[in-house]
């Protein structure tokens, strides 16, 4: 699993910049994400992987392109100081996790060992635990189905 660490206000135009927004097809999305940003990231990312990231992940423009592009390139998960409203909204919309734990990302590194627990909001880095705010059960049922559309497809309740 790799790690990728980024620092604040990492705004949407560098998750998948403005010429790219040509498709919402996810597969091409993910080979330009974070392309102007971190060139190592679309030869390194690889499904199972975390993003780390500091204050306000996401700031900018409203798209729901950036945490397509995300996920579709193998994220599984993105934690953060703290996130744009609008992208932790369409985080959800699309189904990409994301857990708030400034604790976490202070003491993350490339290579620590890393995993989560978003029914109880737990990150245990390099053996210590973190906790984050858990996700409600109706978010955490969002995420597993894929994303809102494809939960509300299969009856999901979202109350």
């Amino acid at each position: 699993m790799n790690i990728f660490i980024y620092g604040d206000n990492v705004d949407t135009d560098a998750i998948i910049p403005a010429r790219y927004l040509y498709t919402s097809v996810p597969s091409e999305l993910s080979r330009y994400c974070f392309i102007d940003f971190d060139e190592n990231y679309s030869k390194a990312a690889q499904n199972g992987d975390i993003i780390f990231a500091g204050e306000n992940f996401g700031c900018g423009s409203s798209r729901e392109h950036a945490p397509l592009a995300i996920k579709e390139s193998g994220i599984s998960a993105v934690v953060a100081k703290s996130f744009a409203r609008i992208f932790y909204r369409n985080a959800i919309n699309i189904g990409l996790p994301i857990l708030e734990c400034p604790a976490a990302v202070s003491a993350v590194r490339p290579d620590s060992t890393v995993s989560l627990d978003l029914a109880s909001g737990e990150i245990i880095v390099d053996g210590t635990r973190f906790s984050a705010a858990p996700m409600p059960d109706f978010i955490r049922r969002i995420i597993s189905a894929g994303g809102l559309l494809e939960s509300i497809a299969r009856g999901g309740s979202h109350a």
